[in-house]
């Protein structure tokens, strides 16, 4: 048999499909300990500036479910499609005149898609309706939200978390992410906590107080026993134990659809407005011009909350800004229309388009493989939006989703993370002890996936000791 040449077989290793690439022991020992095969997992680590073969490349042309990892996706193509200084505005109609300090008429506010009209910034489009002498409407206040078109959703469809936030549904007139925040404030002398709402909710009773009880601080959410499923009320059949000090706990409201008209409502005569009428959904009549602009942050700011919490309500509305803003509908169906030309136009089809569906990863059907999400972030690396981007992506054991995931290495590390029930995996930029800043994207689809967080740990880990 004639004798291969040392030149001829490192051609062939270098031609091999990537699958044949071995993984670095500790991610092997890191997989192995957390039951996941090999197999069902992709990693790729390759240099930031794509000039070189990837460093590491295993079952990387393999479409998976990216989990909050797609969130990437969604931020780098508003960037370089919106630009960083992008703003959402929330324009504010009167219909009437002011006597006295009161709108003979309707108050009209037009949702196109905030993702963060927070409570605080609610409070300060009221006081600009109060600055223009308005301290009581004779008529409605009557909110537009048509500018989105999004089918009504089971907030337990999902996972069966309905009283997550996370589980929050988009809206064009998205009002503190349809949450209610309640603070606990233990009054031992008096054997109760206070019990605090943000924001004040219209006709809806809340629990004022709940008794304290004795024992370690444990889970003691489970211990409130919290009754939320009445849109009318939201109470405690608990208690609440001492030990925990002051706490806070965010809940969806049980009524999604009807959250802005309660949370205006209640925050309007919380300021001492007065309200003949009602607060409802409608239309602004086309003859009106807008008395005043509520302007959202920066969309380089509104991405940090995105990417550093993974906030999913938020990423569906910048999903569906995208078609708004692109092909004028604020449907899904436009925004996957906008997604995939993006996609084509400024990463290419060489490694296979994704699958889009709300752009927030919190999707069953959304798919990317490590090899085009790794062509993405090295085109993202030579991009003028790259500050934005790499800046808005939790940075290992600083902040975010990674304030507690520093490197054994030491080094540094920019990530976004991504978890479901069976998907789970990391991706972003990792600062090399050379000065080299590598690619790195390790997603694992199994039943297992969270299990095998020190794997992706691991990998990151090796990629930083270049």
């Amino acid at each position: 048999m004639r004798r291969l040449s040392l030149g001829f077989v490192l051609a062939l290793a270098a031609a091999l499909p990537a699958t044949a690439q071995s993984l670095p022991n500790e991610v092997e020992a890191a997989l192995a300990r957390a039951k996941v095969p090999r197999e069902a997992v992709t990693m790729l680590v390759a240099d930031a500036d794509g000039v070189r073969a990837p460093r590491l490349a295993w079952r990387s042309q393999v479409p998976v479910n990216p989990a909050s990892i797609m969130k990437l996706v969604t931020t780098y193509a508003a960037l370089d499609l919106l630009g960083p200084a992008f703003t959402w505005t929330t324009p504010v109609y009167v219909d009437g005149t002011v006597r006295n300090g009161m709108l003979e008429g309707n108050l009209y506010i037009k949702g196109q898609g905030d993702p963060k009209l927070v409570i605080e910034r609610l409070w300060l489009l009221l006081r600009r309706v109060q600055g223009l002498g308005i301290q009581g409407i004779n008529g409605d206040i009557v909110l537009d939200r048509s500018a989105f078109e999004v089918a009504e959703a089971d907030p337990n469809a999902f996972d069966g978390e309905g009283q997550r936030p996370y589980n929050a549904a988009p809206d064009a007139l998205l009002v503190n992410f349809k949450s209610v925040v309640m603070n606990f404030a233990p009054q031992r002398g008096a054997q109760l906590a206070q019990v605090s709402y943000e924001p004040p909710l219209a006709g809806v009773a809340m629990q004022a107080t709940v008794p304290l009880a004795a024992g370690e601080c444990g889970d003691w959410r489970s211990t409130l026993a919290g009754e939320f499923a009445d849109p009318a009320r939201l109470g405690f059949a608990g208690s609440y134990p001492a030990a925990c000090g002051d706490k806070t706990w965010a809940v969806a409201y049980a009524d999604p659809r009807g959250y802005a008209a309660r949370a205006i409502g209640g925050l309007w005569a919380e300021m001492g407005g007065r309200l003949k009428g009602q607060v409802r959904d409608g239309r602004v009549p086309a003859e009106l011009r807008p008395a005043f602009e509520a302007s959202s942050p920066p969309l380089a700011e509104v991405i940090r909350d995105i990417n550093k919490y993974s906030n999913n309500v938020m990423a569906q509305q910048l999903f569906l800004t995208l078609g708004l803003q692109q092909k004028k509908r604020g449907t899904l169906d436009a925004s996957r229309a906008t997604m995939r030309q993006w996609w084509n136009d400024r990463i290419g089809t060489g490694e296979g388009q994704p699958v889009f569906d709300n752009g927030s990863g919190l999707s069953r059907d959304e798919r990317i493989s490590a090899a085009a999400l790794a062509k993405m972030l090295q085109q993202a690396w030579r991009s003028p939006v790259m500050p934005e981007l790499v800046s808005s992506l939790p940075a290992s054991g600083v902040d975010g989703t990674l304030r507690k995931r520093a490197l054994r290495s030491g080094g540094a590390a920019h990530l976004k993370t991504g978890t479901l029930r069976d998907a789970a995996g990391v991706a972003g930029y990792v600062h090399g002890a050379s000065g080299r800043r590598w690619v790195v994207v390790a997603i694992a689809n199994h039943g297992n996936a969270a299990a095998a967080r020190p794997a992706f740990d691991a990998l990151v880990d090796w990629a930083s000791q270049d």
